[in-house]
């Protein structure tokens, strides 16, 4: 069954840089599209950015520029690079293997705080 296991996250200040790892299993991780999602307290997940099998890139507009997905497929693993945090990119972090956000990880949480 399809498994994500998300890492990465803590608590920083506003302007710091975290790098968020998600590694998969139970499918055929090459020939698969990925994407990160995250949720806020009280809000519905958003889709924050995805990477398909040749590498190409998209991003949710408010991380444009700050963020950098990117993928291993020797490691099954995607990457997100976050520069540049700002307090309004607090949420629990998670990846999927589908645009609907499901199934997922349980997710990394990410604190930005002074």
């Amino acid at each position: 069954q399809v498994q994500l296991v998300e890492s990465g996250g803590g608590s920083v200040q506003p302007g710091g840089s975290l790098r968020l790892s998600c590694v998969a299993s139970g499918f055929t991780f090459h020939n698969s599209v990925m994407y990160w999602f995250r949720e806020a307290p009280g809000k519905q997940p958003e889709w924050v950015s995805r990477i398909n099998i040749y590498g190409d890139t998209i991003y949710k507009d408010s991380v444009k520029g700050r963020f950098t997905i990117s993928r291993d497929n020797d490691k099954n693993t995607i990457y997100l690079q976050m520069n540049n945090l700002k307090s309004e990119d607090t949420a629990l972090y998670f990846c999927a293997k589908d645009s609907s956000g499901n199934p997922r990880g349980q997710g990394t949480q990410v604190t930005v705080s002074s």
